[in-house]
């Protein structure tokens, strides 16, 4: 760990602007971003006392290795810069809430000829209705309910052709929970028009549809079509169910996220009610780590930046009103920011009276609750991971503690398909947005070691190549062939003269990502002696010295080091032990994922396959084309052309590779290689 005494820059050299500043660790990886009024007094208060900070920001200061500023013209340009860098360098050590899931949304695809219904999550679409957020259970018990009412159709488009071709329904429409377009049996604008109205009735016009029905289920009476009446009875029942499973809380008109926080020293619990038309639509919550001394509109400032500044834009998702428990930091700023992403203003305040401020208090008990909750499934969980990673440091003489580590396995069948996994864990917990997958080619799939010596050395390759870009980099930088005058240069066009940093806001240019973020303290591989010895000498040719390797034998669960004729035993109790099978069999299961998907690909060949130029979407339109292989091969090149995608050189190139001398000129047929089944001839 460094010591922040050697990289403290002189008071003298910050300067007092609002600016955003980055602390560097010694492998140039941003750990922590921060935006300040008075970029010296905030820098500052992390070296006057070390010892007097949070654990977190503690350990933050001492894995850094230099801290570097930007300063800006305002509040709100420090407001998006730092929110821009902390999405681009995703910083170890800043405030970020987690939540384990991502929530879904009941979608409308209105922009589709026949519009479907669906649960979706992730990145909203264009021409898209969306309703929610809600829970999993929630979301898909209403979706089944408003169906029979609304049956509007809520097939893929894989399931949506094979119906039309045969003429068939799916089993939905035979259950009369879809109106079944694809065979006919409903006109496209009365499709789409039970669309508008199933979008309608989410949207909170509920009363209308329930009217509607009751007056048909008299009319159904009176003329003794009790059928009918029992059926429309039915449906009166599925819409009050959906319709009163939300309660109004409060008036029609009203659109608005309210959040509540319950923390203490080190974290702190949120919980938002996502209330629309005056309905709770759905709930979330997350729990962050405190880093720096936060209060709590701090708290509430970083909280919006990240839950809008990931996925609220011009779909809605934003409402009109942000009702939070306290002001948050550059409020005005940061209603200035969101009124942008909306594309409409949006009012952040607080209430205090009346039945928002009642349901704020609601919000708040359930993240009380929400924390307690947390504290007790996190103190056993973060205890048995400290025990495991020292355990394991000590058992294995290591004098790094392991803060991050990397597992290899390599996967085949019979020497076929050669893949390999690298799955990363830091602090005890995987990272999964750091694995890797590996296509193992060439001289390197002859056998488990080699191919484990060819994947160590990819991978450090791509290490070594972005650090001495890096180290490039900052020679550039710092370099220069007159000090003074790049200084004077430097202030006249705006930059800061002691670090160089452009003193505009500039988002523009984004840094270069690394492709395998930072080195590991420890890498694990999949088997015994042989391949931790591959291994290391992967490692020792390229010149890393400051990896340690270990491998996990399977049989006995033996530990073996590089160049070493006896296994490290653990206990069979060992949490180390434990979180060595933990990370080795993930890296299995990654490894057997991609290797199967790999193998799956190559199940299939066509004749179609050794075409130059010819990729899957061209080979798709000339089946679609022509019918078949055969009715390609007897084309001519003028009659290939008039397909879809196929321009007059790759027509060319299909003639002559099935000419009588050219390379498919033999009859490969395409053949189902699980099966043995013959596709096509």
């Amino acid at each position: 760990m460094a010591n922040p005494a050697s990289y403290r820059p002189k008071t003298g050299e910050i300067p007092t602007n609002p600016g955003v500043y980055r602390f560097r660790d010694q492998h140039g990886r941003v750990i922590y971003v921060g935006k300040a009024k008075s970029l010296r007094s905030r820098l500052n208060s992390y070296f006057a006392n070390p010892a007097g900070l949070l654990p977190k920001t503690y350990a933050m200061v001492h894995a850094a290795s230099s801290v570097e500023w930007t300063v800006v013209g305002s509040e709100l340009e420090s407001l998006q810069l730092e929110y821009t860098w902390i999405k681009e360098f995703k910083p170890r050590f800043n405030v970020v809430f987690r939540d384990d899931k991502t929530y879904p949304y009941l979608a409308v695809t209105l922009n589709e000829k026949y519009p479907r219904v669906q649960v979706m999550r992730g990145d909203k679409r264009k021409g898209t209705r969306y309703f929610g957020p809600y829970t999993a259970g929630a979301i898909r018990e209403t979706m089944d309910t408003l169906l029979r009412v609304f049956p509007v159709r809520s097939c893929s488009a894989g399931v949506f052709k094979r119906a039309e071709a045969s003429g068939r329904p799916c089993l939905l429409g035979y259950i009369d929970k879809c109106s079944a377009p694809c065979v006919g049996r409903i006109s496209p604008p009365d499709h789409r028009a039970l669309a508008e109205d199933f979008c309608a009735f989410m949207g909170g016009e509920a009363k209308r549809f329930i009217v509607k029905l009751e007056k048909q289920m008299a009319e159904a009476v009176a003329e003794l079509d009790y059928e009918r009446a029992a059926r429309v009875r039915d449906d009166i029942s599925a819409l009050r169910k959906v319709f009163e499973r939300n309660a109004v809380v409060l008036a029609d008109e009203t659109d608005a996220d309210i959040f509540a926080l319950h923390e203490d020293e080190l974290e702190a619990a949120v919980q938002v009610f996502h209330v629309r038309g005056g309905r709770i639509r759905g709930q979330r919550g997350w729990v962050v780590e405190k880093v720096e001394d936060s209060t709590t509109p701090d708290l509430v400032e970083h909280l919006l930046q990240q839950v809008y500044g990931e996925d609220g834009d011009s779909h809605g998702r934003l409402p009109r009103e942000v009702l939070v428990p306290v002001t948050p930091s550059n409020a005005d700023e940061l209603a200035q920011w969101l009124s942008g992403l909306r594309g409409a203003k949006v009012d952040i305040r607080v209430p205090q009276r009346g039945d928002k401020a009642t349901l704020l208090s609601t919000v708040r008990e359930n993240a009380e609750h929400a924390l307690k909750l947390h504290k007790t499934r996190r103190a056993g969980d973060l205890t048995v991971r400290s025990q495991a990673l020292l355990e394991l440091q000590e058992a294995l003489d290591l004098p790094v503690p392991l803060l991050r580590i990397e597992c290899f396995d390599v996967s085949h069948v019979q020497g076929t398909n050669v893949v390999a996994s690298m799955v990363v864990v830091e602090d005890g917990l995987p990272k999964k947005s750091d694995y890797r997958k590996f296509s193992v080619t060439g001289p390197a799939a002859a056998d488990d070691t080699a191919a484990m010596h060819d994947v160590l050395t990819r991978r450090f390759r791509h290490y070594l190549q972005d650090k001495s870009a890096q180290v490039d980099e900052a020679a550039l930088s710092a370099d220069g062939p007159d000090l003074e005058q790049d200084q004077d240069q430097a202030q006249a066009q705006g930059q800061d003269p002691a670090h160089g940093q452009d003193s505009s806001l500039d988002t523009t240019t984004p840094a270069p990502r690394a492709k395998f973020a930072y080195p590991p303290n420890l890498v694990v591989v999949d088997g015994g002696k042989p391949q931790v010895n591959a291994a290391a000498r992967a490692l020792a040719d390229l010149g890393v010295e400051d990896v340690y390797v270990v491998g996990l034998a399977k049989r006995l669960e033996e530990v073996w080091l590089p160049d070493s004729d006896f296994p490290v035993i653990l206990p069979r109790t060992s949490q180390g032990l434990y979180l060595l099978q933990r990370i080795r069999d993930e890296a299995h299961r990654f490894a057997i994922s991609f290797h199967r998907q790999k193998r799956g690909k190559a199940m299939t060949v066509s004749a179609l396959d050794g075409v130059p130029g010819l990729g899957a979407s061209k080979r798709k339109a000339l089946l679609a084309h022509f019918g078949s292989v055969k009715g390609v091969k007897a084309a001519s090149a003028a009659e290939l052309s008039q397909a879809k995608g196929i321009g007059p050189a790759l027509a060319s190139a299909i003639v002559n590779h099935f000419a009588p001398d050219g390379p498919g000129a033999a009859p490969v047929p395409a053949i189902n290689m699980t099966t043995g089944e013959v596709i096509e001839t």
